[in-house]
């Protein structure tokens, strides 16, 4: 191979760990049973890394800012994001692995999955355990959806995902991961892995103010505009109405009405 003035060929990444489970604790003894369970399962120091990010004493990291260097630093082929208060005491390893090599067979272009979630108005799926051994199961797994829940969430590697850097909280990173999922090509789904998670959620003050941030980060991005650039322009809109004003004819008299704009400012 020639070389080029020192520059360096980048070589496929390869994973040291077919696992990365990534939690942030602010309960150490209720992250040791976690991590408890999780041996009991089959994730060991051979194939799972174990990654947390300390929040015992105070909040060194929020929900996105975790889960951005949970994403950025785990090595492992699938990333498991969970909440310290699930247990892996239901499905095991070998459990996940058939799910994933399922999924994986259904759709190549799947980046994230969980084991609850949403594929539309009132249209919720799950498949979870809560105390007391209720078991809870809704949906056509695997079920592609647009949203999940935080509690257990699986993304791929290599699909270079990030949640937002505009928000931050602890409510709401899931769905804004499989938003970015969806808007890179990539699809988001539901699938049946049985654990148990101690809590139903809390929506706080913060959870809402949370969601109307989100509300007003999405709308603007997905507002209808044009889009210049060096060579071309087009329009985006999400409606037929609006894909009808951004046609070309549109666009022409748009043009047409910036030049008697600028010749009347010109004195033309």
């Amino acid at each position: 191979m020639i070389g080029y003035l020192g520059a360096k060929s980048i070589e496929e990444q390869v994973n040291a760990y077919e696992f990365s489970v990534c939690t942030l604790v602010s309960r150490g003894e209720e992250y040791a049973l976690l991590l408890e369970s999780l041996q009991a399962a089959g994730f060991n120091e051979q194939n799972t890394e174990f990654i947390y990010l300390d929040n015992c004493d105070k909040n060194n990291f929020d929900g996105y800012q975790g889960i951005n260097l949970f994403l950025q630093q785990a090595t492992g082929k699938y990333i498991i994001i969970c909440h310290q208060d699930i247990l892996f005491n239901k499905d095991n390893i070998d459990d996940l692995r058939a799910r994933l090599e399922e999924l994986s067979e259904k759709d190549s272009t799947w980046a994230v999955c969980g084991n609850a979630g949403a594929k539309g108005p009132n249209h919720i799926v799950y498949h979870i355990s809560y105390p007391d051994d209720l078991f809870m199961s809704k949906g056509n797994f695997p079920q592609k959806v647009h949203s999940l829940d935080e509690n257990f969430i699986v993304v791929k590697n290599h699909t270079y995902l990030n949640v937002s850097a505009d928000l931050k909280g602890f409510h709401l990173y899931a769905t804004d991961l499989c938003l970015r999922a969806e808007l890179s090509g990539f699809s988001s789904y539901v699938i049946a892995f049985n654990l148990t998670h101690k809590s139903r959620g809390n929506k706080d003050q913060s959870f809402f103010k949370l969601r109307e941030k989100m509300i007003k980060k999405y709308d603007h991005f997905f507002r209808s505009r044009w889009i210049q650039t060096n060579s071309t322009n087009f329009y985006l809109s999400g409606t037929f109405l609006g894909r009808l004003c951004g046609n070309p004819l549109s666009l022409f008299f748009v043009r047409m009405v910036n030049g008697i704009k600028k010749r009347l400012k010109n004195g033309h």
